[in-house]
């Protein structure tokens, strides 16, 4: 990989990373469904030319809507909002060690004892961060990041029944079909929707733009195209780095607590899932790779 690519592909992780922080400053001002349904909504009017039918796709794109859209997204960002964005960054990256679960039980993916330990330290390292007395009133928040990454991992493997398909156009359609669960959703649990739209503060707008266009669309318009020139084996491996720059942007912009149970946590849960990564990459999707 060249120098640039590299550094792209740094940006990209970093942009991921750092898209833990904003969604934790927009939901200060939108309620969480109601928040990722108008992202979603921006992601599919920009990405809106990319709506070409794949008619036979379809219906495990809808299948595949509603794992993200009515069940990943609304645990992800309930969670987030009661969690600080450097944990939440790093208990995210258990969506690796549950994709590579799944795949050896339905496509009987061969597991192999380093993975297994693999998943064992990632699941280790969160339990110690959960485990820590500062945690002890944020442990339901917490189990719904897991779940939530559960979840991601059960669309990671419904991404694999769909088959080849565009990225882009894969995730024009998730915009499109889940932005409307998601409107149900936050009309039948939330309130103040419309205090959100016409209250919320230029920073929570900002927040809330950034994690439609530069999180998704940017962000994967260069994975796409590193994935595109470079084997996946060279590209993905760089997700590594995305609890780091979550850790280290919560930490720096919205100062949240960085203690010894967090950095010895987090160095097992991104030990064990680049044990997963590196030993066989495609555990992790390549279409839909930013939990948030």
């Amino acid at each position: 990989m060249t120098a640039k690519d590299a550094l792209l592909a740094l940006l990209v992780v970093g942009l991921w990373g750092f898209n833990f922080v904003a969604a934790k400053v927009s939901l200060q001002d939108f309620p969480p469904l109601f928040l990722t349904c108008v992202r979603f909504c921006l992601v599919a009017a920009v990405l809106f030319p990319f709506l070409r039918v794949p008619r036979e796709k379809l219906p495990g794109i809808a299948l595949l809507s509603v794992i993200l859209g009515s069940i990943h997204f609304p645990m992800m960002f309930t969670g987030i909002g009661g969690v600080d964005a450097a944990t939440a960054s790093v208990v995210a990256q258990l969506q690796v060690p549950f994709s590579s679960l799944l795949a050896a039980v339905f496509f009987k993916d061969r597991l192999g004892w380093r993975r297994a330990a693999g998943m064992g330290i990632a699941f280790a390292g969160v339990a110690l961060i959960a485990g820590e007395p500062r945690m002890s009133g944020s442990l339901w928040p917490l189990t719904l990041i897991v779940a939530a990454s559960f979840a991601f991992a059960c669309a990671s493997m419904q991404i694999k029944r769909i088959g080849v398909i565009d990225g882009y156009t894969l995730n024009a359609w998730l915009a499109l079909l889940a932005a409307p669960q998601l409107f149900v959703l936050s009309l039948l649990v939330e309130e103040g929707q419309w205090h959100a739209l016409t209250h919320a503060t230029a920073s929570g707008w900002t927040a809330l733009v950034y994690t439609a266009l530069a999180s998704t669309i940017v962000a994967y318009g260069i994975w796409y195209r590193l994935l595109r020139v470079y084997d996946v084996n060279q590209v993905v491996p760089s997700m590594l780095l995305v609890p780091v720059f979550g850790v280290l942007s919560g930490v720096l912009i919205l100062d949240d607590p960085f203690t010894l149970t967090l950095a010895v946590g987090g160095f097992l849960t991104v030990a064990g899932v680049g044990v997963i990564v590196l030993r066989r990459p495609g555990t992790v999707s390549d279409k839909v790779s930013n939990p948030t």
